[in-house]
């Protein structure tokens, strides 16, 4: 029973962030309300997940910002892949999304070098800003929450809020590629 308990409140805070994001995103008019999915995407997310969370709980007490926000240049990298030539890169592993320096500077190669921005450009820097801004807004629903630093449940929290942040990161670059829901 207290497991169920535990997971109805990861849930829910995992619903709420998302809800925020989402809600943040169209304000800076980089989404238009709705959350953009592929299951493909989301499949390399549950393949990427455990190295990725290995690279974040490594960087988190210093760098929580930089922990959150690399998921959702992941999101947007496996994205622009899966639009451009995904039978070419649905194989691709989560290591290829590193930059020359490894995890540190995975932001930089994905705008560069995946998404093909220049690292000064307009688009680079909003970019950042709105992933800055989203990193930002999951730290203080969690230290809302008051979720104990560095236990369990603070781990679970974090395993929930980059699996989203992946997902706003898929969902601003198909949105940005011109992808949306429409009804049948």
């Amino acid at each position: 029973m207290m497991e169920d308990s535990r997971t109805a409140t990861y849930d829910r805070f995992e619903a709420s962030i998302r809800k925020e994001l989402i809600k943040l995103c169209t304000e800076f008019e980089m989404m238009n309300g709705q959350l953009l999915r592929s299951d493909d995407i989301d499949a390399k997310w549950d393949e990427f997940a455990r190295d990725y969370m290995i690279d974040a709980v490594h960087e988190f007490n210093e760098y929580p910002e930089v922990a959150l926000a690399w998921a959702a240049y992941l999101g947007m990298g496996v994205a622009r892949h899966w639009d451009e030539d995904w039978r070419r890169h649905a194989s691709d592993k989560y290591a290829s999304y590193y930059g020359t320096r490894g995890f540190d500077d995975m932001d930089d190669h994905i705008i560069r070098d995946v998404l093909g921005y220049a690292l000064d450009s307009e688009q680079a820097k909003a970019v950042g800003a709105m992933l800055s801004r989203c990193a930002t807004l999951v730290l203080t629903l969690i230290r809302r929450e008051g979720f104990e630093s560095q236990s369990v449940e603070a781990y679970y929290v974090l395993i929930r809020s980059v699996k989203v942040m992946f997902q706003i990161g898929q969902s601003l670059e198909l949105y940005r590629l011109g992808y949306s829901f429409r009804p049948l």
